[in-house]
């Protein structure tokens, strides 16, 4: 399976839940396969998804799924650390970890040699880490979203993308939309 299989397999789960998605071709797919106001689509800060979706949680009560990938993770290993000790569990980073930086001709990553992220997110502090084939993500994200408390999932998944179209929302129109639905969901 790759990234979009994986997304695929997500949809029923995380359609309609405030969903901050990873640059590039993650972000151009899940707009492709599950657009809606409740995702906000990043345009154009690698390494942030993860940072901006904690950010989001501590500030509201809404659950926050964060999809990003390994690439992204490691242009800004600072985020781990930083989750581990600032917990909301209202928060669910999703790592897509496809051995490649996808959205750039899929170079290697070392996530997709001898770093674990799993094993760094846990030596960062993190408490609840999963890792993860593909084919089991969808079941790992139903559980994180049961469990109620603060979940990383380091989905492994095949290299590859799927030709998908640019994304056509203005980022202006994108943030406008995505924090309408954060104050319709927490009208306090």
């Amino acid at each position: 399976m790759i990234r979009s299989d994986v997304l695929k397999t997500l949809i029923p789960l995380i359609s309609d839940r405030l969903v901050v998605c990873n640059i590039g071709l993650p972000s151009q797919e899940l707009h492709l396969l599950d657009d809606q106001p409740s995702n906000f689509y990043m345009l154009g800060t690698m390494g942030l998804a993860s940072s901006i979706g904690l950010g989001l949680a501590l500030a509201q009560r809404e659950t926050v799924i964060a999809i990003d990938g390994d690439g992204s993770v490691l242009t800004n290993l600072g985020t781990l650390p930083t989750i581990a000790n600032n917990v909301a569990d209202n928060y669910i980073l999703l790592i897509v970890d496809n051995g490649s930086y996808g959205s750039t001709g899929d170079q290697p990553t070392y996530a997709g040699k001898k770093t674990s992220l799993a094993e760094v997110a846990r030596a960062c502090g993190c408490d609840n880490v999963i890792e993860c084939q593909a084919e089991e993500c969808a079941d790992a994200m139903r559980d994180a979203l049961d469990a109620g408390r603060m979940t990383i999932i380091v989905c492994k998944c095949e290299s590859g993308n799927i030709p998908v179209p640019v994304i056509d929302l203005d980022p202006v129109v994108i943030r406008e939309r995505f924090m309408t639905e954060v104050r319709r969901r927490n009208p306090d």
